[in-house]
């Protein structure tokens, strides 16, 4: 057979992205560096995921020691690093048992069998529907694509996986009418993040809990991006004193390195028994060594204390900006470092803007840009932010 000789170069990558034109190379607190050497403030941290921001050197020196020593044995044996981690969250949330996987997704597919086995494992072994609501987003599997239930992410990849439903969080007050004998549980984002960073406030999340109180349902939060202390509390839902039955993690929870968890109360985890759910990598001692000391990290109160009074500057100055560009800018939404800025014309034009002046934001639902630096931002970081998109906005104007 001839080679092939003057094959036109491709990329070799499943063309599933819309990549900005940028290669980064280097990393260092909340600057990103590219090929040519030019500087970007990166708030977005990777979707929420560089919590203590790039190049921390606590995660650096916690990944190079466990590298020396033991980077996977598989969950056949017991992993000192991951029990460590585990005890670390136990004790800090809700929680009473902790599985350990490699994502978000991974996370929330682990919620939802667990909230089914748990049922079946008392007998109820019909009872597997989940409620959830739209305009959420819990990830790209088929199960979590069904879950979320956008069409758009639905289109092309038929049948849809039954056993979910749903709702308008709006109709919150019907919401009761909808639950059957089969439902399960209700699966929630906090604040909505793919969604356009919508919270959902207090009253809702009790609402919530009254209503799965009343009808023997579990409450499941999925705290992917809200978690590991994103709104300045380590999860979103403690500023309510709400308590769920089971929590998905993922992004911020190893500071940049793949991990991702699935938290329950003793009672609801009772029915994974061993060989009903599993995962090759999930809580690798690589992976737990680094989680741990950003889990370690971002619980010091006065870090959380300090996140809180970052996004409350932050959100204070951003409404400054939409009372300025009210020709772009409608509102600012979200809590702590987890900030949605909703604009009046298609957000994309902004971002590029944003990125002409080194300046990095992610896109989100509902035409809203998602502002999510690294928890470690410094006051000074934020002004150099804000300047950077007030540069952008008076270049729209033009």
């Amino acid at each position: 057979m001839k080679r092939l000789t003057n094959r036109k170069k491709s990329n070799s990558l499943l063309n599933t992205y819309n990549r900005a034109p940028i290669s980064f190379v280097q990393g260092k607190g909340v600057w990103l560096i590219d090929k040519k050497g030019e500087r970007y403030l990166d708030i977005a941290s990777g979707i929420a995921v560089n919590s203590l921001g790039h190049a921390h050197p606590q995660l650096i020196k916690a990944l190079n020691n466990q590298a020396t020593k033991l980077w996977h044995t598989s969950n056949l044996y017991n992993i000192p690093n991951q029990e460590k981690l585990a005890k670390l969250l136990v004790r800090q949330t809700f929680a009473d048992k902790v599985f350990f996987t490699n994502s978000g997704a991974e996370s929330i597919e682990c919620a939802i069998k667990m909230a089914r086995r748990y049922f079946f494992s008392i007998g109820e072994k019909t009872k597997n529907k989940i409620i959830t609501f739209s305009g959420s987003f819990h990830g790209r599997t088929i199960g979590t694509i069904a879950a979320g239930g956008s069409k758009k992410l639905l289109e092309g990849f038929g049948p849809k996986a039954s056993g979910f439903s749903s709702e308008k969080i709006e109709e919150l007050e019907t919401l009761e009418k909808r639950i059957t004998k089969r439902t399960c549980a209700i699966l929630i984002e906090p604040i909505l993040g793919e969604g356009g960073i919508i919270p959902m406030n207090g009253k809702i999340l009790k609402e919530l809990k009254t209503i799965c109180r009343k009808n023997e349902i579990l409450l499941i939060f999925d705290e992917v991006q809200t978690g590991v202390g994103r709104t300045g509390y380590f999860l979103a839902h403690e500023k309510f004193k709400v308590k769920p039955d089971i929590v998905a993690l993922a992004k911020g929870l190893g500071g940049g390195f793949p991990i991702g968890a699935c938290l329950a109360t003793e009672k609801v985890a009772k029915g994974m028994t061993p060989g009903t759910h599993g995962s090759t990598y999930g809580g690798n001692p690589l992976a737990c060594a680094v989680a741990t000391v950003a889990v370690s990290n971002i619980l010091k109160p006065e870090f959380l204390e300090d996140v809180r009074q970052k996004g409350n500057y932050f959100k204070m100055e951003l409404k400054s900006l939409v009372k300025k560009y009210p020709h772009h800018l409608e509102e600012v939404r979200g809590e702590g470092l987890m900030l949605g800025l909703k604009c009046s014309s298609k957000n994309l034009n902004l971002i590029e803007e944003c990125r002409k002046e080194k300046l990095l934001v992610v896109a989100g639902g509902e035409n809203t840009i998602r502002i999510l630096p690294p928890l470690t931002i410094k006051i000074n970081e934020i002004n150099q932010a804000l300047n950077k998109l007030e540069k952008a906005l008076s270049k729209l104007e033009l």
